[in-house]
Protein backbone atom coordinates (compact mmCIF):
# COMPACT_ATOMS: atom_id res chain seq x y z
CA UNK A 1 0.00 0.00 0.00
CA UNK A 2 2.78 2.45 0.90
CA UNK A 3 4.49 1.93 -2.46
CA UNK A 4 1.28 2.67 -4.36
CA UNK A 5 0.45 5.68 -2.19
CA UNK A 6 3.84 7.43 -2.43
CA UNK A 7 5.54 5.73 -5.40
CA UNK A 8 8.41 4.06 -3.53
CA UNK A 9 9.17 1.64 -0.71
CA UNK A 10 9.79 3.31 2.66
CA UNK A 11 13.01 2.81 4.60
CA UNK A 12 12.57 1.35 8.11
CA UNK A 13 12.70 3.99 10.84
CA UNK A 14 13.35 6.90 8.49
CA UNK A 15 11.12 9.94 8.13
CA UNK A 16 10.84 10.48 4.40
CA UNK A 17 9.33 13.53 2.70
CA UNK A 18 6.82 12.17 0.18
CA UNK A 19 3.82 13.09 -1.93
CA UNK A 20 0.58 11.24 -1.13
CA UNK A 21 -1.09 10.53 -4.47
CA UNK A 22 -4.58 9.77 -5.69
CA UNK A 23 -5.27 6.87 -8.08
CA UNK A 24 -4.92 9.31 -10.98
CA UNK A 25 -1.46 10.33 -9.81
CA UNK A 26 -2.56 13.75 -8.61
CA UNK A 27 -1.05 14.92 -5.32
CA UNK A 28 -3.31 14.87 -2.28
CA UNK A 29 -0.74 16.32 0.10
CA UNK A 30 2.96 16.44 0.84
CA UNK A 31 4.10 15.08 4.18
CA UNK A 32 6.13 12.51 6.09
CA UNK A 33 5.96 8.72 5.95
CA UNK A 34 7.51 6.58 8.69
CA UNK A 35 7.74 2.77 8.60
CA UNK A 36 8.14 0.78 11.85
CA UNK A 37 8.74 -2.91 11.10
CA UNK A 38 7.66 -5.56 13.61
CA UNK A 39 8.35 -6.08 16.44
CA UNK A 40 9.74 -2.61 17.05
CA UNK A 41 6.46 -0.70 16.90
CA UNK A 42 3.78 0.36 19.36
CA UNK A 43 1.62 -2.66 18.49
CA UNK A 44 4.47 -5.09 17.82
CA UNK A 45 3.32 -5.35 14.19
CA UNK A 46 4.35 -3.62 10.95
CA UNK A 47 3.12 -0.04 11.23
CA UNK A 48 3.15 2.84 8.73
CA UNK A 49 2.57 6.37 10.01
CA UNK A 50 1.51 9.20 7.71
CA UNK A 51 1.91 12.83 8.74
CA UNK A 52 0.11 15.41 6.62
CA UNK A 53 -0.66 19.08 7.03
CA UNK A 54 -3.69 18.44 9.21
CA UNK A 55 -6.49 20.15 7.31
CA UNK A 56 -9.76 18.22 7.77
CA UNK A 57 -10.52 18.04 4.02
CA UNK A 58 -6.98 16.94 3.15
CA UNK A 59 -7.00 14.30 5.87
CA UNK A 60 -10.37 12.96 4.73
CA UNK A 61 -9.03 12.64 1.18
CA UNK A 62 -5.89 10.86 2.42
CA UNK A 63 -7.94 8.53 4.62
CA UNK A 64 -10.27 7.73 1.72
CA UNK A 65 -7.26 6.88 -0.47
CA UNK A 66 -5.84 4.53 2.21
CA UNK A 67 -9.21 2.76 2.49
CA UNK A 68 -9.32 2.52 -1.30
CA UNK A 69 -5.94 0.72 -1.17
CA UNK A 70 -7.20 -1.87 1.33
CA UNK A 71 -6.95 -0.25 4.76
CA UNK A 72 -9.92 0.00 7.12
CA UNK A 73 -10.88 2.28 9.97
CA UNK A 74 -9.58 1.14 13.34
CA UNK A 75 -12.05 0.05 15.98
CA UNK A 76 -12.14 1.91 19.34
CA UNK A 77 -8.99 1.06 21.26
CA UNK A 78 -7.72 -1.29 18.54
CA UNK A 79 -4.09 -0.13 18.54
CA UNK A 80 -3.84 -0.42 22.32
CA UNK A 81 -5.61 -3.79 22.21
CA UNK A 82 -3.14 -5.09 19.62
CA UNK A 83 -0.25 -3.82 21.75
CA UNK A 84 -1.69 -5.68 24.75
CA UNK A 85 -2.32 -8.92 22.84
CA UNK A 86 1.19 -8.80 21.37
CA UNK A 87 2.79 -8.31 24.79
CA UNK A 88 3.90 -4.72 24.25
CA UNK A 89 1.71 -3.43 27.10
CA UNK A 90 -0.10 -5.01 30.01
CA UNK A 91 -3.73 -4.13 30.63
CA UNK A 92 -3.05 -1.47 33.26
CA UNK A 93 -0.60 0.28 30.91
CA UNK A 94 -3.09 0.16 28.05
CA UNK A 95 -5.73 1.78 30.26
CA UNK A 96 -3.13 4.40 31.16
CA UNK A 97 -3.24 5.59 27.53
CA UNK A 98 -6.95 6.33 27.72
CA UNK A 99 -6.49 7.96 31.14
CA UNK A 100 -3.70 10.16 29.77
CA UNK A 101 -5.96 11.33 26.93
CA UNK A 102 -8.85 12.06 29.33
CA UNK A 103 -6.79 13.61 32.15
CA UNK A 104 -8.29 16.93 33.26
CA UNK A 105 -5.51 18.14 35.59
CA UNK A 106 -1.71 18.22 35.58
CA UNK A 107 -1.62 15.81 38.55
CA UNK A 108 -3.84 13.37 36.64
CA UNK A 109 -1.50 13.58 33.64
CA UNK A 110 1.49 12.71 35.82
CA UNK A 111 -0.32 9.78 37.43
CA UNK A 112 -1.51 8.46 34.05
CA UNK A 113 2.04 8.72 32.72
CA UNK A 114 3.29 6.64 35.65
CA UNK A 115 0.70 3.96 34.89
CA UNK A 116 1.63 4.01 31.20
CA UNK A 117 5.32 3.67 32.05
CA UNK A 118 4.56 0.53 34.07
CA UNK A 119 5.02 1.88 37.61
CA UNK A 120 1.55 0.72 38.73
CA UNK A 121 2.03 -2.66 37.04
CA UNK A 122 5.39 -3.07 38.79
CA UNK A 123 3.76 -2.49 42.19
CA UNK A 124 1.03 -4.99 41.34
CA UNK A 125 3.67 -7.44 40.11
CA UNK A 126 5.64 -7.25 43.36
CA UNK A 127 2.47 -7.90 45.31
CA UNK A 128 1.56 -10.84 43.07
CA UNK A 129 5.07 -12.35 43.38
CA UNK A 130 4.95 -12.09 47.18
CA UNK A 131 1.56 -13.81 47.15
CA UNK A 132 2.93 -16.59 44.95
CA UNK A 133 5.92 -17.12 47.27
CA UNK A 134 3.73 -17.36 50.37
CA UNK A 135 1.20 -19.55 48.61
CA UNK A 136 3.89 -21.98 47.44
CA UNK A 137 5.33 -22.09 50.96
CA UNK A 138 1.93 -22.97 52.45
CA UNK A 139 1.22 -25.58 49.78
CA UNK A 140 4.64 -27.15 50.32
CA UNK A 141 3.88 -27.71 54.01
CA UNK A 142 0.88 -29.85 52.99
CA UNK A 143 3.37 -32.56 52.06
CA UNK A 144 4.66 -32.60 55.64
CA UNK A 145 1.52 -32.69 57.81
CA UNK A 146 3.40 -33.69 60.99
CA UNK A 147 5.70 -30.69 60.81
CA UNK A 148 3.52 -28.05 59.24
CA UNK A 149 3.20 -25.77 62.29
CA UNK A 150 6.94 -25.71 63.01
CA UNK A 151 7.66 -25.27 59.31
CA UNK A 152 5.35 -22.27 58.99
CA UNK A 153 6.75 -20.70 62.15
CA UNK A 154 10.32 -21.16 60.96
CA UNK A 155 9.42 -19.56 57.63
CA UNK A 156 7.65 -16.67 59.41
CA UNK A 157 4.54 -17.28 57.32
CA UNK A 158 2.17 -15.23 59.46
CA UNK A 159 4.44 -12.14 59.66
CA UNK A 160 4.85 -12.38 55.89
CA UNK A 161 1.09 -12.53 55.51
CA UNK A 162 0.74 -9.45 57.72
CA UNK A 163 3.36 -7.62 55.64
CA UNK A 164 1.46 -8.57 52.48
CA UNK A 165 -1.73 -7.17 53.94
CA UNK A 166 0.07 -3.90 54.79
CA UNK A 167 1.47 -3.62 51.27
CA UNK A 168 -1.97 -4.26 49.78
CA UNK A 169 -3.58 -1.63 52.03
CA UNK A 170 -0.93 0.90 50.99
CA UNK A 171 -1.46 0.17 47.30
CA UNK A 172 -5.23 0.36 47.71
CA UNK A 173 -4.98 3.73 49.46
CA UNK A 174 -2.78 5.17 46.70
CA UNK A 175 -5.11 3.73 44.07
CA UNK A 176 -8.11 5.37 45.78
CA UNK A 177 -6.30 8.71 45.69
CA UNK A 178 -5.55 8.19 42.01
CA UNK A 179 -9.19 7.38 41.38
CA UNK A 180 -10.04 10.82 42.78
CA UNK A 181 -7.55 12.40 40.36
CA UNK A 182 -9.24 10.55 37.53
CA UNK A 183 -12.93 11.14 38.23
CA UNK A 184 -12.91 14.05 40.69
CA UNK A 185 -15.79 15.11 42.90
CA UNK A 186 -19.22 16.30 41.72
CA UNK A 187 -20.32 19.26 43.85
CA UNK A 188 -23.76 20.87 43.54
CA UNK A 189 -24.50 24.33 45.00
CA UNK A 190 -28.07 24.62 46.30
CA UNK A 191 -30.08 27.06 48.36
CA UNK A 192 -32.74 29.73 48.24
CA UNK A 193 -32.50 32.57 45.71
CA UNK A 194 -29.92 35.31 46.35
CA UNK A 195 -27.82 33.41 48.90
CA UNK A 196 -24.71 33.68 46.68
CA UNK A 197 -24.52 30.42 44.74
CA UNK A 198 -23.52 32.09 41.47
CA UNK A 199 -21.07 34.39 43.27
CA UNK A 200 -19.41 31.35 44.83
CA UNK A 201 -19.19 29.62 41.45
CA UNK A 202 -17.53 32.72 40.00
CA UNK A 203 -15.13 32.92 42.94
CA UNK A 204 -14.13 29.27 42.60
CA UNK A 205 -13.80 29.50 38.81
CA UNK A 206 -11.76 32.71 39.02
CA UNK A 207 -13.93 34.42 36.39
CA UNK A 208 -17.47 35.70 35.81
CA UNK A 209 -19.08 32.45 34.66
CA UNK A 210 -22.53 33.13 36.12
CA UNK A 211 -24.68 36.26 36.04
CA UNK A 212 -25.05 37.79 39.49
CA UNK A 213 -27.85 40.25 40.27
CA UNK A 214 -30.07 41.17 43.20
CA UNK A 215 -33.09 39.84 41.30
CA UNK A 216 -34.33 36.56 42.75
CA UNK A 217 -34.45 33.77 40.20
CA UNK A 218 -31.66 35.12 37.95
CA UNK A 219 -30.13 31.65 37.59
CA UNK A 220 -32.69 29.53 35.75
CA UNK A 221 -30.56 26.74 34.33
CA UNK A 222 -27.70 24.57 35.45
CA UNK A 223 -24.18 26.04 35.07
CA UNK A 224 -21.13 23.80 35.32
CA UNK A 225 -17.48 24.58 35.91
CA UNK A 226 -14.52 22.32 36.62
CA UNK A 227 -11.80 23.62 38.92
CA UNK A 228 -8.94 21.85 40.64
CA UNK A 229 -7.68 21.91 44.21
CA UNK A 230 -4.36 20.15 44.84
CA UNK A 231 -4.81 18.44 41.48
CA UNK A 232 -8.27 17.04 42.31
CA UNK A 233 -10.89 18.01 39.70
CA UNK A 234 -13.99 19.46 41.32
CA UNK A 235 -16.99 19.58 39.00
CA UNK A 236 -19.01 22.49 40.43
CA UNK A 237 -22.67 22.87 39.42
CA UNK A 238 -24.58 26.09 40.09
CA UNK A 239 -28.34 25.64 40.18
CA UNK A 240 -31.53 27.65 40.25
CA UNK A 241 -32.62 28.96 43.65
CA UNK A 242 -35.06 26.60 45.35
CA UNK A 243 -38.41 28.22 46.11
CA UNK A 244 -42.09 28.06 45.23
CA UNK A 245 -42.70 29.94 41.99
CA UNK A 246 -45.36 30.35 39.30
CA UNK A 247 -42.78 31.20 36.64
CA UNK A 248 -42.71 28.27 34.20
CA UNK A 249 -39.08 28.74 33.13
CA UNK A 250 -37.84 29.11 36.70
CA UNK A 251 -39.88 26.06 37.72
CA UNK A 252 -38.18 23.98 35.01
CA UNK A 253 -34.81 25.20 36.30
CA UNK A 254 -35.74 24.08 39.82
CA UNK A 255 -36.67 20.63 38.50
CA UNK A 256 -33.23 20.40 36.91
CA UNK A 257 -31.71 21.42 40.23
CA UNK A 258 -33.23 18.39 41.96
CA UNK A 259 -32.00 16.15 39.14
CA UNK A 260 -28.45 17.45 39.68
CA UNK A 261 -28.75 16.98 43.44
CA UNK A 262 -29.65 13.32 42.93
CA UNK A 263 -26.33 12.78 41.08
CA UNK A 264 -24.11 14.79 43.43
CA UNK A 265 -21.21 13.48 45.50
CA UNK A 266 -21.42 16.55 47.74
CA UNK A 267 -24.36 18.93 48.19
CA UNK A 268 -23.21 22.39 49.29
CA UNK A 269 -26.18 24.27 50.79
CA UNK A 270 -25.72 28.04 50.91
CA UNK A 271 -27.37 30.22 53.54
CA UNK A 272 -27.27 33.98 54.08
CA UNK A 273 -25.45 34.25 57.43
CA UNK A 274 -27.40 37.45 58.25
CA UNK A 275 -30.62 35.43 58.26
CA UNK A 276 -29.39 32.02 59.37
CA UNK A 277 -31.17 28.75 58.82
CA UNK A 278 -34.86 29.15 58.12
CA UNK A 279 -37.82 26.82 57.72
CA UNK A 280 -37.29 27.00 53.95
CA UNK A 281 -33.68 25.83 54.40
CA UNK A 282 -34.88 22.99 56.59
CA UNK A 283 -37.39 22.01 53.88
CA UNK A 284 -34.53 21.86 51.37
CA UNK A 285 -32.44 19.79 53.78
CA UNK A 286 -35.30 17.35 54.33
CA UNK A 287 -35.51 16.64 50.59
CA UNK A 288 -31.78 16.06 50.06
CA UNK A 289 -30.84 12.43 49.24
CA UNK A 290 -29.60 10.46 52.21
CA UNK A 291 -26.48 9.14 50.46
CA UNK A 292 -24.91 12.47 49.48
CA UNK A 293 -22.44 14.30 51.68
CA UNK A 294 -23.78 17.63 52.91
CA UNK A 295 -21.96 20.86 53.65
CA UNK A 296 -23.54 24.12 54.83
CA UNK A 297 -22.07 27.45 53.77
CA UNK A 298 -22.95 30.60 55.70
CA UNK A 299 -22.22 33.23 53.05
CA UNK A 300 -21.88 37.06 53.14
CA UNK A 301 -19.75 37.25 56.28
CA UNK A 302 -18.21 40.46 54.90
CA UNK A 303 -21.59 42.17 55.22
CA UNK A 304 -22.48 40.57 58.56
CA UNK A 305 -19.10 41.32 60.13
CA UNK A 306 -18.41 37.63 60.87
CA UNK A 307 -15.00 35.96 60.76
CA UNK A 308 -14.25 33.06 58.39
CA UNK A 309 -14.31 29.75 60.24
CA UNK A 310 -15.29 26.09 60.25
CA UNK A 311 -17.89 24.93 62.79
CA UNK A 312 -19.68 21.71 63.59
CA UNK A 313 -23.38 21.89 62.79
CA UNK A 314 -25.70 19.17 64.10
CA UNK A 315 -23.47 16.30 63.06
CA UNK A 316 -22.42 18.12 59.87
CA UNK A 317 -19.98 20.89 59.02
CA UNK A 318 -20.57 24.60 58.46
CA UNK A 319 -18.17 26.99 56.72
CA UNK A 320 -18.45 30.74 57.19
CA UNK A 321 -17.15 32.64 54.16
CA UNK A 322 -17.70 35.48 51.72
CA UNK A 323 -18.07 34.53 48.08
CA UNK A 324 -17.75 38.21 47.14
CA UNK A 325 -14.49 38.98 48.96
CA UNK A 326 -13.02 35.46 48.98
CA UNK A 327 -12.62 35.32 52.77
CA UNK A 328 -12.89 31.72 54.00
CA UNK A 329 -13.11 30.17 50.53
CA UNK A 330 -9.92 28.21 51.19
CA UNK A 331 -11.73 26.56 54.13
CA UNK A 332 -14.34 25.29 51.67
CA UNK A 333 -11.62 23.80 49.47
CA UNK A 334 -10.00 22.05 52.42
CA UNK A 335 -13.35 20.65 53.55
CA UNK A 336 -14.17 19.32 50.08
CA UNK A 337 -10.80 17.54 49.97
CA UNK A 338 -11.48 16.06 53.40
CA UNK A 339 -14.89 14.80 52.30
CA UNK A 340 -13.30 13.27 49.21
CA UNK A 341 -10.79 11.45 51.40
CA UNK A 342 -7.80 13.11 49.77
CA UNK A 343 -4.45 13.25 51.52
CA UNK A 344 -1.20 14.24 49.88
CA UNK A 345 0.85 11.32 48.57
CA UNK A 346 3.42 13.26 46.60
CA UNK A 347 4.07 11.70 43.21
CA UNK A 348 3.31 8.04 44.00
CA UNK A 349 -0.43 7.78 43.38
CA UNK A 350 -1.78 5.79 40.45
CA UNK A 351 -4.71 6.79 38.24
CA UNK A 352 -6.75 3.74 39.21
CA UNK A 353 -10.07 2.66 37.73
CA UNK A 354 -13.04 1.17 39.53
CA UNK A 355 -12.11 -2.35 38.40
CA UNK A 356 -8.63 -1.90 39.94
CA UNK A 357 -10.14 -0.86 43.26
CA UNK A 358 -12.61 -3.76 43.14
CA UNK A 359 -9.81 -6.26 42.50
CA UNK A 360 -7.63 -4.88 45.31
CA UNK A 361 -10.52 -4.86 47.79
CA UNK A 362 -11.40 -8.45 46.90
CA UNK A 363 -7.77 -9.50 47.29
CA UNK A 364 -7.72 -7.90 50.75
CA UNK A 365 -10.82 -9.92 51.77
CA UNK A 366 -9.09 -13.13 50.67
CA UNK A 367 -5.91 -12.22 52.57
CA UNK A 368 -7.89 -11.65 55.76
CA UNK A 369 -9.66 -14.98 55.21
CA UNK A 370 -6.27 -16.66 54.74
CA UNK A 371 -5.06 -15.28 58.08
CA UNK A 372 -8.17 -16.70 59.74
CA UNK A 373 -7.44 -20.17 58.29
CA UNK A 374 -3.92 -20.57 59.69
CA UNK A 375 -4.87 -23.91 61.26
CA UNK A 376 -6.43 -25.27 58.04
CA UNK A 377 -3.67 -24.98 55.47
CA UNK A 378 -5.69 -26.26 52.51
CA UNK A 379 -8.17 -23.42 53.02
CA UNK A 380 -5.38 -20.91 53.64
CA UNK A 381 -3.67 -21.90 50.39
CA UNK A 382 -6.94 -21.56 48.49
CA UNK A 383 -7.56 -18.06 49.85
CA UNK A 384 -4.03 -17.05 48.83
CA UNK A 385 -4.67 -18.41 45.33
CA UNK A 386 -7.88 -16.39 45.07
CA UNK A 387 -6.06 -13.26 46.25
CA UNK A 388 -3.36 -13.86 43.64
CA UNK A 389 -5.98 -14.24 40.90
CA UNK A 390 -7.70 -10.98 41.83
CA UNK A 391 -4.44 -9.03 41.89
CA UNK A 392 -3.42 -10.53 38.54
CA UNK A 393 -6.65 -9.32 36.93
CA UNK A 394 -5.33 -5.75 37.12
CA UNK A 395 -2.54 -6.34 34.59
CA UNK A 396 -4.61 -8.73 32.50
CA UNK A 397 -3.03 -12.07 33.33
CA UNK A 398 -6.39 -13.57 34.22
CA UNK A 399 -8.84 -11.55 32.12
CA UNK A 400 -11.74 -12.88 30.07
CA UNK A 401 -12.09 -11.80 26.43
CA UNK A 402 -15.45 -10.15 27.08
CA UNK A 403 -13.85 -7.93 29.75
CA UNK A 404 -11.20 -6.88 27.24
CA UNK A 405 -13.94 -5.88 24.83
CA UNK A 406 -15.58 -3.63 27.43
CA UNK A 407 -12.27 -2.01 28.42
CA UNK A 408 -10.97 -1.23 24.93
CA UNK A 409 -14.36 -0.13 23.57
CA UNK A 410 -14.12 2.92 25.86
CA UNK A 411 -11.02 4.23 24.07
CA UNK A 412 -11.19 6.90 21.39
CA UNK A 413 -11.41 5.66 17.81
CA UNK A 414 -8.26 3.81 16.77
CA UNK A 415 -6.06 4.68 19.73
Amino acid sequence: MAHTLVGRDPKPRHAGLVRFREASGATIDEGLLLYFPAPGSFTGEDVIELQGHGGPVVLRMLLARCVELGARLAEPGEFSRRAFLNGRLDLAQAEGIADLIDASTAAAVRSATRSLSGAFSAEVGRLRDALIDLRMLVEATLDFPDEEVDFLEAARAMPRLAALRGALLSLLDRARQGSLLRSGLHVVLVGQPNVGKSSLLNRLAGEERAIVTEVAGTTRDVLRETIQIEGIPLHITDTAGLRETSDLVERLGIERTWQEIARADVVVRLVDCRVGLTAADQAIDDRLPAGAERLTIFNKIDIAGEAPRRDDLGGGVAIYLSARSGEGVELLGQELLRIAGWHAHGEDVFLARERHLTALKAALVHLEAAAAQAQALELMAEELRLAQDRVSEITGEFTADDLLGVIFSRFCIGK
